[in-house]
């Protein structure tokens, strides 16, 4: 099975997450079946201090899965090891129309720069990954070889990536 797969990437606080969510609710209108991989920089933590599932894995659990009649999670602690590559996660997914990535700057898939006002003095991701192929901002951009989008039209960013990752429009 073909995975389309399309990124979402820029500085911090840069709308990442909130134009990927709403990538997420437009094409899920659109009836595709999304799913999203977001790369975190820092150590972080899905479950809470106390919770049985957290005193499993401080017990030395490698894997720990948590299911419910609603949801399932499965943690898996790294200990020694280092940090899967993007393409040892997308295996691990189930099959969907689109894999949406937040994050991951340098893997060599096509990505959207978020880009905003406050944050311009950074340096364009576009000046130095040729992956990028799109722009969206909350301000004007020039000078760009990529289409740009306002952050904030949701509808011709996800036409877009339909476009770019050869997704079927189904409608709503």
């Amino acid at each position: 099975m073909t995975r389309r797969v399309f990124g979402i990437t820029g500085w911090k606080n840069s709308g990442k997450t909130a134009l990927t969510a709403a990538l997420v609710s437009e094409l899920g209108r659109r009836g595709h079946v999304v799913s999203t991989v977001k790369h975190a920089h820092h150590a972080f933590d899905i479950d809470r201090h106390g919770t049985d599932s957290f005193r499993h894995r401080e017990a030395g659990a490698m894997e720990v899965a948590i299911v419910s009649g609603r949801r399932w999670a499965l943690m898996h602690e790294l200990r020694d090891e280092k940090e899967p590559d993007l393409a040892d996660v997308l295996a691990k997914l189930a099959p969907c129309d689109l894999i949406l990535v937040e994050g991951y700057k340098h893997d060599a898939h096509p990505k959207l720069e978020t880009r905003r006002l406050e944050a311009r003095n950074r340096e364009p991701l576009t000046a130095s990954s040729p992956n990028i192929v799109a722009i969206a901002a909350d301000h004007p951009v020039s000078g760009e070889t990529v289409p740009v989008f306002r952050l904030d039209d949701i509808v011709a960013i996800a036409d877009f990536v339909e476009r770019c990752t050869g997704l079927t429009a189904r409608g709503a």
